[in-house]
């Protein structure tokens, strides 16, 4: 399974970004992903995640009602769209998931991507 971030980029505070994580061998739709990010500095933090076959999510306070995390399985991809950016929302994202059958929990989260650099300034 691989897992491919892209969509990061410089934007101003109060826009918008859409990430995509693209997806060899991996059904987002039945499994458990989720996207994380880390600032320099400061622990890697959860800012999204999917579960129950896509019919839960969860958001930390930090983003809810700003963030959305939806797979789309036709195009093998996972997207995090980020509404009303602030600053402190700066760091690198990673796409990660859980491998099929395995409890979903933070502590399972095995499959990573390479990240995808996100600056709100």
């Amino acid at each position: 399974v691989q897992l491919v971030e892209s969509g990061g980029g410089l934007v101003q505070p109060g826009g918008s970004l859409r990430l995509s994580c693209d997806t060899s061998g991996y059904t987002f739709s039945r499994g458990c992903a989720a996207w994380f990010r880390q600032a320099p500095g400061k622990e890697r933090e959860g800012v999204a995640s999917i579960y129950s076959s896509g019919t839960g999510t969860y958001y930390p306070d930090s983003v809810k009602g700003r963030f959305t995390i939806s797979p789309d399985d036709a195009q093998n991809t996972l997207y995090l769209q980020m509404n009303s950016l602030k600053p402190e929302d700066t760091a690198m994202y990673y796409c990660a998931a859980v491998p099929l059958g395995t409890l979903c929990c933070w502590q399972n989260f095995s499959i990573w991507g390479q990240g995808t650099q996100v600056t709100v300034s």
